[in-house]
Parts: C-alpha cells; sequence; structure tokens
C-alpha cells in the first residue's frame, strides 16, 4: 500500500531500440516501478519496410532511421505498464520528463507532424527521423568543417575542431542537397528529445542541451547566443542561408524548466493526469549525470550501451580536441558541461557475438546455460593481459571521439591460425577502454581536470569490462546504483520542473543513486596495458591520421552497392 501523502514522477527514456518509463517516489528517488517496450521497426537501416513506404526501398549505407509513430506507443504502452507496477495511485504524479539519443532528428510540419506521416511522403526516406547513428551525411559535414576553418568560424572550437556527421547541421544539409522539395515542405527541424515533448504538452521547445551540443548554438562573451550564420550557411550551399531562421531556430527552455502541462490526449495515452508538470526535454547521456549525483566537477560519467557518450561538468572553459560540445550550463546551470563518445561500444560486442563466434561456442555456451556474451567474457577472463596477442580499434561505427570521422572502421591486428573468438572479444572490450583511456588523457592534456569515472547502462553489469576500465584509465569507477540511470535522470527534471525542488543539483542529492568505487585501479594490471594502449595509439594515429585507407574503403563499398542497387532496378545482373 502506497503512501497517500507521497508524490511521484515518470521519467521515459528513448533508447536506440526501445523507450523505458520508471516511476519514481520524490522524496527519496526509489524506482516503484518500470517498463520497457520495443519500437516495432526498430532501426531501419537497409530498406524502408513495405507496409510503410507501400514498397521496399532499399537505403543506402550510413542509413539509420525510424518511425516517429514508435515514439508515441512506448507513452501509450510503457507509462501505464510501470504506473501499473508501481501499484501507486495515477493522481499522485506531479510531473513527467523525457530523454533522447542525440542527435535524432524528425522533419515536421508547423503542428508538428512528421513528414513520413503526410499523404504521399511514405515513401521518402528523408521524410522519416534520423537516428543518432545516421553517418550517411558525412560528406556535409566534411564540408561544413572545411569552410569553418577556412572561415575561422569562432564556434568551431568549442566542438573540438570538428562537427560531426551526426548532428543537426550535417544531416539537414543533407536533406537539403538530396531532397529539395520535402526540404521545403519541412517547417521545423525538429529534435526527438524536442518533439517528444511537444507531443506530451503541445508546445514546441527546443531544449538548450541539445542546441548547445548538437545545433551549435554558442554564446560568447558580451553577446547574445547564436547559430552559423546566414552568410557562412549560403558560402556552404546556395539557398541554404536560411536554414536556421526557417527550420530550426525556437524558443529555448532551461534544463529542468517546465516546458507545458500534459494534455488531454497525452492523459489518455499515458494514463497519468491532465494538466501535470511536462519538463523541457533532455539528452539521455547529460539527464543521467544527476542520476549518478556526478554535478560536481571532475566526474566523467560514460552512459554505456550501443553506444557511449561521456559528460562532464568543469568549472574552466577549455577548448578539447575532438570533444563533442562545451556548453555553458549543458548539464547543470553554473558549471560548463563537455561531452565526447564513442560511437560503437555495445554494438560492436553483439555483432561480433551474432556474426563472429562459431556454432561451436554458441552450443557450448547454452550447454552451460550461459548467453554467448556471458560465455565469451569467462573464457576472456581466464587470460593474462596480451596473451591473445592483439590490438583493436573501436571504429565499427566511426570515431566520435577524439577524430569525429565516421568515414573510420574497425579493425583488429595480430591475428593467425591460432587466434580463437574470446581472444578476439576481449580485444575489443580492450579497444573500447583504449577508446576511453584517448577521451580522458585529451581532457586533461586541455586542462580539463577528470578524477573519477562513473558508469552507467547495461555494460555495466560485465565485470570483466569494468575491472578493464578502471586499469586501463587508472581511475576509480563508479556505478550508478539504478537499472535505468537516464529514465531515473528525466524523473529528477520532471521534479524539478514540477516544483518539489528548488534545482537540478537539490533533486540530485536526494534523488540520485551511486556506488562508489566499486572498481579500483590495479597498478600491475594497468602497467601490463600500457604497451597494448601504445599500439592502439599507434593504429589510431596511422588510421585516423595518417592515410585515408578506410575512407577510400567506405568509398569502394558505396560504388558498390549503387551498382549493385542499379542493376536490380533495371534487370541486369549486379556480378
Amino acid at each position: 500500500m502506497t503512501d497517500r501523502t507521497e508524490q511521484y514522477v515518470v521519467g521515459v527514456d528513448y533508447g536506440t531500440l526501445s523507450g523505458r518509463a520508471v516511476v519514481v517516489r520524490v522524496s527519496d528517488g526509489a524506482e516503484l516501478g518500470t517498463s520497457v517496450h520495443p519500437y516495432p521497426h526498430a532501426v531501419l537501416e537497409r530498406s524502408l519496410p513495405a507496409h510503410l513506404a507501400g514498397t521496399e526501398r532499399p537505403l543506402a549505407p550510413e542509413w539509420a532511421l525510424q518511425v516517429p509513430e514508435d515514439y508515441r506507443e512506448v507513452l501509450r504502452v510503457a507509462v501505464p505498464a510501470a504506473v501499473g507496477a508501481a501499484g501507486i495511485d495515477p493522481a499522485r504524479v506531479i510531473g513527467i520528463a523525457t530523454d533522447f539519443t542525440a542527435c535524432t532528428m524528425v522533419p515536421t510540419l508547423a503542428d508538428g507532424t512528421p513528414l513520413n506521416e503526410v499523404d504521399g511522403l511514405a515513401d521518402r526516406p528523408h521524410a522519416y527521423v534520423k537516428l543518432w547513428k545516421h553517418h550517411a551525411a558525412q560528406g556535409q559535414a566534411d564540408r561544413i568543417n572545411d569552410l569553418a576553418r577556412e572561415r575561422d568560424e569562432r564556434w568551431l572550437p568549442r566542438y573540438g575542431g570538428l562537427i560531426s556527421s551526426e548532428w543537426e547541421f550535417a544531416k539537414g544539409l543533407q536533406l537539403f542537397e538530396e531532397d529539395a522539395d520535402l526540404y521545403d515542405r519541412m517547417e521545423h527541424w525538429v529534435e526527438a528529445a524536442d518533439w517528444i515533448v511537444w507531443q506530451l504538452c503541445g508546445a514546441y521547445v527546443r531544449n538548450a542541451c541539445t542546441a548547445g551540443y548538437k545545433g551549435q548554438l554558442q554564446t560568447f562573451e558580451g553577446h547574445d547566443g547564436a547559430y552559423p550564420s546566414p552568410d557562412f550557411l549560403t558560402a556552404l550551399a546556395p539557398g541554404f542561408g536560411d536554414f536556421v531562421t526557417d527550420k530550426l531556430e525556437h524558443r529555448i527552455g532551461a534544463l529542468g524548466e517546465r516546458a507545458g502541462a500534459l494534455t488531454a490526449e497525452a492523459a489518455a495515452w499515458t494514463g497519468l493526469p491532465e494538466g501535470i508538470a511536462v519538463a523541457v526535454g533532455n539528452v539521455d547521456a547529460h539527464v543521467t549525470a544527476p542520476a549518478a549525483q556526478a554535478v560536481g566537477a571532475g566526474q566523467m560519467v560514460a552512459i554505456m550501451g550501443t553506444s557511449t557518450c561521456h559528460v562532464m561538468n568543469a568549472e574552466v572553459l577549455r577548448e578539447v580536441p575532438g570533444m563533442c560540445g562545451v556548453v555553458d550550463g549543458g548539464i547543470v546551470d553554473g558549471l560548463w558541461g563537455y561531452e565526447a563518445g564513442q560511437s560503437g561500444v555495445g554494438d560492436i560486442f553483439g555483432w561480433f557475438a551474432e556474426h563472429g563466434v562459431p556454432a561451436s561456442y554458441t552450443a557450448a555456451a547454452a550447454a552451460a546455460g550461459e548467453s554467448v556474451h556471458e560465455h565469451l567474457t569467462r573464457l576472456a577472463a581466464g587470460q593474462e593481459i596480451g596473451e591473445h596477442g592483439l590490438v583493436a580499434l573501436d571504429w565499427h561505427s566511426g570515431n566520435r571521439s577524439v577524430l569525429v570521422d565516421h568515414e573510420l572502421s574497425g579493425l583488429v591486428v595480430g591475428q593467425t591460425l591460432a587466434t580463437r573468438a574470446e581472444d578476439v572479444y576481449r580485444a575489443l572490450l580492450e579497444a573500447t577502454a583504449f577508446g576511453t583511456r584517448m577521451i580522458v588523457e585529451t581532457f586533461r592534456d586541455s586542462g580539463v581536470p577528470v578524477e573519477e569515472f562513473i558508469v552507467a547502462g547495461g555494460l555495466a553489469q560485465n565485470a570483466l569490462l569494468m575491472q578493464v576500465y578502471a586499469d586501463v584509465t587508472r581511475l576509480p569507477l563508479s556505478i550508478i546504483d539504478s537499472a535505468q540511470g537516464p529514465a531515473l535522470g528525466s524523473a529528477i527534471h520532471a521534479a524539478v520542473a514540477a516544483g518539489a525542488y528548488d534545482d537540478v543539483p537539490s533533486a540530485a542529492k536526494q534523488m540520485g543513486k551511486v556506488r562508489r568505487h566499486v572498481y579500483v585501479p590495479d597498478e600491475a594490471r594497468a602497467a601490463a596495458y600500457d604497451p597494448l594502449f601504445e599500439q592502439y595509439v599507434a593504429l589510431h594515429d596511422h588510421f585516423g591520421r595518417a592515410t585515408t585507407t578506410m575512407r577510400r574503403l567506405k568509398a569502394i563499398r558505396r560504388d558498390a552497392v549503387a551498382r549493385r542497387a542499379a542493376a536490380t532496378t533495371h534487370g541486369g545482373n549486379p556480378a
């Protein structure tokens, strides 16, 4: 029986493959009920399905789309299920908040209708949501970076000197150049983090987090926040100069602010009271920092899932090469919020378990009552550091930080006829840790101290992986004490938006959960990793900076796919 005096909030975390809702008690952050709902259409990477587009339409390499109706379905299914699981009176819920993967973009009409839901547009790939890992705009990102360097644009160093193909301007430019008619019909280019809030409260408010990190909105001394100028955009592509004013610019809401009140329609979807507070949107990584009570300087939070996003606060403003961005108040007010990341982590392990493991391993795992991941981890854990003789590059989804190049690809060096599946698996685990160490050392070398490493996300359950990270980075590793860190973080913001707390740090102190220093570095193991890391750095600099081999291979692949598509269309033989 729940206490009738208690109040509750709901946090909804939109991930890559599913949305999850959690009901949280305002007084102490206790998570009382949770529900996860997979997106029915998952990620569209190979084609638009026929039931949506009328005919199955192939997608080019590096595309990653989603269906916005799947996001609404999470509100209709996961939120009521979480409230039911919590066993609370829905009338005691005072607020709801959401977070999203970023940069995930929705092209809409003026009223928020996604273009893929407009009659006659469902067969147009650019009408759909571009997921964060849509990397087909790398060419546009390259041109943005080249022009910004040529013009010495003052905003570029705030993003580590490179704009990612994942972000708002590169994806918007791709749409402009590849489907001009659709671009003209689009009235808003909306972060999914803001679109779902729009669905909940009927008001479009751009959140300060994505606007700063993904939309290149920066404030400089004595000047209000500004996006890249129309002059820059026109020089980038004639006719693109009004992109900000026509498609992007909108009112900015601070993190933890109330965006509006839950509409009657959204109340019917969720089973929550009409009129409760709906918080301004946020990013899954950034919203997790308060959930881990990491609202001070020097605490790097790594949200480790399909990819990893690293966020941290600092008292100083520095230009860190290859960082995803630094924004004043980007995580909490009063501190500079930094972001970096790795485009592939759990995705890499999943790919290898699915495509790189012999049937005998799958059978052995089943016989032992283990998943393939658990089986490979157990075998890998029995090795001495360096015993496999391998070093890998964790770029299977490109490099987000510090090279910011999604034309790069994965690599394993040192394989012999004696190499086994567990060897490669361990090398891939270690490669992601080396990638994180590159990020940590780049921050430190730039004058931004990193003193603690805090992990959130499902990969925290892998003890071998966590110890490898502690040893490789030589940092004490804490673990968020929640299975749903981003959803808890959103719930914290909902409590602030509803007025239960004055600010996010105050709410985080009462509602956040963390287990400090669960893993500590062992100096002997750390020293054993140093020679492997040295080889990682050598490969990192060679393939990431000194040669264009990986970029050329991507281009060859795209050409081959195009030839196959052309041959299929014309009834020829692609061979």
